[in-house]
């Protein structure tokens, strides 16, 4: 019944379809110049647009429905791919975090290790400077 529903509609929808009625109701009006009598003619063509008019309702409203059925599908799809979205952007959230976090530690130990770089400079410095002293004393003993 819905395949039937839906190829009746699409034809009606057609050109094809538009082509066809047009000359079902020039034939109607020509039987009309043959003689048939203008009462009958027009009773019988009312009652067949009349019915046909109610089936495609019906068939158009099969069609309504079905579409509405799958746009609730795809709304449900879409629910579904922004709560995934949703915990994407939740876990992005979290990897930031742990970048800040491990970014905030190098920044530490790049500062621990300058620090220990100038500690050892300056010892070094300080050893300099007593290798220097202890230097000179010897040759000022020496020169008394």
């Amino acid at each position: 019944m819905d395949k039937m529903a839906m190829r009746w509609t699409r034809w009606v929808g057609s050109p094809t379809s538009l082509v066809v009625h047009t000359i079902i109701f020039l034939g109607c009006v020509a039987l009309g110049f043959f003689g048939v009598n203008w009462d009958e003619i027009l009773l019988v063509l009312t009652t067949v647009v009349s019915l046909e008019a109610i089936y495609l309702a019906i068939f158009i409203q099969m069609t309504v429905n079905r579409n509405t059925e799958s746009l609730e599908e795809v709304e449900k799809d879409i629910d579904e791919i922004q709560e995934d979205v949703d915990e994407i952007q939740e876990d992005v959230d979290e990897i930031q975090e742990d970048v800040d976090e491990i970014q905030e530690e190098d920044e530490k130990e790049e500062k621990k290790e300058l620090e220990t770089e100038m500690t050892l400079k300056q010892i070094q410095q300080g050893l300099q400077q007593l290798v220097s002293d202890i230097e000179r004393i010897k040759k000022s003993t020496h020169q008394e």
